[in-house]
């Protein structure tokens, strides 16, 4: 099974925020999460927009999970670096 870290939409039409999740590859996006580590809400301000729960990202990092090109951006600005 492959596993990504990758984005889930939440919210209306022209406020989205979505949840950082981890699921499997082959599943759609807003389909069944594995576990949902952190939070993004792009329309809040600066310091509230990103909300990671550190520890288990990396976990699953070690374990193989591959994070999507967004959610990889994201961990980079939260200064959680991915190889």
């Amino acid at each position: 099974m492959s596993v990504k870290i990758r984005l889930k939409r939440f919210g209306s039409k022209m406020r989205p925020f979505y949840r950082i999740v981890v699921m499997d590859s082959r599943k759609p996006r807003d389909g069944i999460t594995l576990e949902e580590v952190g939070l993004y809400h792009p329309i809040e301000s600066a310091e509230k927009q990103i909300v990671i729960d550190e520890a288990r990202v990396k976990d699953w990092l070690s374990k193989g999970a591959q994070p999507s090109d967004t959610v990889r951006g994201l961990l980079n600005r939260k200064n959680i670096h991915v190889k």
